[in-house]
């Protein structure tokens, strides 16, 4: 079923140039575009608890629970695997599964999310596109993306329900 739906998605690669410049955009760059919306968004609505929890939740869902996974199963990404591919970006050497973009942005949604619906929703819109182009462009199968999005939103969660449970019984301790 991964095989057939990254066809199907990637297929669509090198028919268009419009497509695959959106392709390349979202893969690569909009990564940018959604921590340019969380700066200002900080900027706007800042608070030591929400800076540390989006930090907490990304570092945790990208930089732990993502490389252990990696680490114990090594997945190869789809250009190392399928013969006819559209690589439309350079290949990578690391493993494919789950997508380090999709479980950090997903995290930083759902972090958003939960303090900020309207802004939360289009972060989400932007690390689906994202996660989707990454098939689009020849580099995840669609359950790395799947994966990482479940990882990041489920570290989201956790860590908004440890951060709650921190911040109001350290409050509740503080002198009047």
């Amino acid at each position: 079923m991964d095989l057939f739906f990254f066809n199907l998605i990637n297929g669509f690669a090198d028919k268009w140039g419009w497509l695959d410049f959106l392709g390349i955009f979202f893969a690569k760059y909009s990564e940018y575009l959604f921590l340019l919306i969380l700066v200002i968004f900080l900027w706007k609505n800042y608070s030591r608890k929400l800076a540390s929890e989006i930090l907490a939740s990304g570092i945790l869902s990208r930089g732990i629970i993502t490389e252990i996974i990696r680490f114990i199963w090594a997945r190869s990404r789809p250009f190392d695997v399928v013969s006819n591919i559209h690589l439309l970006l350079p290949a990578k050497v690391e493993p494919s599964f789950p997508s380090g973009h999709a479980s950090f942005f997903f995290a930083l949604a759902t972090t958003i999310y939960l303090y900020n619906k309207k802004l939360g929703k289009w972060l989400f819109t932007i690390a689906f596109l994202m996660g989707l182009a990454r098939i689009f462009v020849g580099y995840h199968w669609p359950s790395d993306i799947l994966g990482g999005a479940v990882i990041g939103m489920l570290t989201g969660f956790i860590v908004n329900i440890i951060f709650k449970k921190y911040f109001s019984r350290k409050n509740k301790n503080l002198p009047m």
